[in-house]
């Protein structure tokens, strides 16, 4: 798939549904949405609605994980699009709750030149490494609330 392809798929609300109606369901019942997608950073809005509260009248951390794993694995994906064939996995994953999340949620990460300069090192086939990518959200006052630390592993296929 081709970089505009993909992000215009990702950053059109009916196109995102039906790929992730496939590809990852949670992110409909959670109501979440790709706002923006560029080579350089991604977007993703959570939603304070009956799917994602939990009851102490917050956000469940399940669906504030889930938001931070998209703003990262969708700035991946990206950056992988138009470079042959990858292995992409989480191997690790970090939280910290700062702030009580009863309102809209978004989550940005803003690593991509990092990140294309990683895979750029990655050449030949069986190569790897990886990269822990920050997503951080905030609240509408601009506040942050959460920080995700993904760490995603990349290796370049046959």
């Amino acid at each position: 798939m081709t970089k505009s392809k993909y992000i215009k798929t990702v950053t059109s609300p009916l196109k995102f549904k039906l790929w992730a109606l496939l590809k990852l369901p949670s992110a409909n019942f959670w109501g979440l949405r790709v706002k923006s997608l560029s080579e350089e950073r991604c977007e993703v809005s959570l939603p304070y609605q009956w799917s994602t509260k939990n009851p102490f009248k917050s956000i469940y951390f399940a669906a504030l994980a889930g938001a931070g794993e998209l703003a990262t694995g969708a700035l991946g994906q990206l950056a992988l699009a138009e470079r042959g064939s990858f292995a992409m996995l989480v191997v690790d994953f970090r939280a910290e709750f700062l702030k009580k999340a009863n309102q809209k949620i978004v989550f940005s990460c803003e690593q991509g030149a990092e990140l294309n300069q990683m895979l750029d090192k990655l050449e030949n086939p069986g190569d790897s490494n990886q990269i822990t990518l920050i997503a951080i959200g905030k609240n509408p006052e601009g506040e942050i609330v959460a920080k995700m630390f993904v760490t995603w592993s990349y290796k370049r296929r046959k």
